[in-house]
């Protein structure tokens, strides 16, 4: 079990239609959620604290989804 960070920033206007197809991926495992405003380019970013059992093959799935945008994550706490 870890608790995992992940960083999302992708395109404000496509915003709405990733963050469904996000939820219902980690839906029951998010630990704690932060949305940011969008910046002056129209990026938007989403920070998440997410409770997982396999993070390599979440992210891969993460990808997957976020096809315009940028995804990072690190490792907070291994149980």
């Amino acid at each position: 079990m870890q608790i995992v960070e992940l960083d999302i920033k992708l395109p404000y206007e496509g915003r709405g239609k990733i963050l469904s197809r996000l939820y219902s991926k980690v839906r029951g495992k998010i630990r704690d959620i932060h949305f940011l405003p969008p910046t002056s380019n129209g990026i938007s970013e989403i920070r998440m604290e997410i409770v997982e059992d396999d993070a390599p093959k979440l992210l891969s799935e993460l990808k997957k989804i976020i096809k315009n945008g940028r995804i990072t994550f690190k490792v907070l706490s291994e149980a």
